[in-house]
């Protein structure tokens, strides 16, 4: 039996052609990348087009793929006065690049069409532009607006076009971004009630940094399995 999203995917590359790539996902997702230039056109149509139909967005969120598919722990030999990534290496800021990695923030919308019962994945890269922008999708579908929001909050990816974007989970004087990889662990600031000032006030950062040891399955008594059946009886 031929797969709904084999079908779906079928009409996409007839109708799009090489405007969107299919990528291999492991979750099964159908799954699309794109040029942010095409993103508007191409969103308008997945909604409009019958064969597409997809009229509601499930969400839209923002990914940072610095470092990606690096491996910070060597477990083979940590030990129980190992350092988390705060403590041992200074972060390395790129607020201030002058651009950045053209596949290091990308923007992943999830869509659904009730008509069809089917779900697309799309996944649009920002670029070298610093800050990262795409154009906004809120007049697509208006429920991006707060999804939007949330990615400019968290990632600082700007959405061109959108009619109220400002940070929605951090507060106004908050200091950069915290899904970032490069954010502090520790963060930037920190806040207090001031009772002179009658008013919350922001003070430098003055958490101390914490020792983080990854989980390490090690091969002692503790694991033994006679141990184990002797304490169950």
């Amino acid at each position: 039996m031929i797969d709904r999203k084999d079908i779906l995917a079928g009409k996409i590359d007839a109708r799009f052609g090489e405007q969107m790539n299919r990528v291999a996902s492991t979750c099964r997702e159908l799954t699309y990348e794109l040029d942010k230039d095409d993103l508007i056109k191409v969103a308008t149509a997945l909604r409009n087009e019958a064969d597409f139909g997809f009229e509601m967005l499930i969400d839209v969120c923002g990914v940072d793929y610095l470092n990606y598919g690096s491996d910070e722990w060597k477990t083979n030999s940590a030990s129980g006065t190992g350092f988390s990534r705060g403590v041992e290496r200074e972060p390395v800021i790129l607020d201030e690049a002058d651009e950045f990695d053209a596949k290091r923030f990308a923007v992943v919308y999830h869509l659904l069409s009730i008509r069809n019962n089917v779900r697309l994945r799309l996944r649009v890269y920002t670029g070298t532009a610093n800050p990262p922008i795409v154009k906004s999708v809120v007049d697509i579908w208006n429920g991006a607006n707060w999804f939007e929001r949330e990615a400019f909050d968290l990632y600082g990816i700007l959405f061109e076009g959108h009619p109220d974007l400002r940070r929605i989970l951090t507060d106004y004087g908050f200091i950069g971004h915290p899904f970032r990889k490069d954010f502090p662990i520790m963060g930037n600031v920190e806040v207090s009630y001031d009772a002179d000032e009658g008013r919350v006030v922001y003070k430098p950062v003055s958490i101390e940094p914490r020792t983080l040891v990854p989980r390490v399955i090690r091969d002692d008594n503790r694991n033994s399995a006679d141990l184990k059946d002797a304490k169950d009886g």
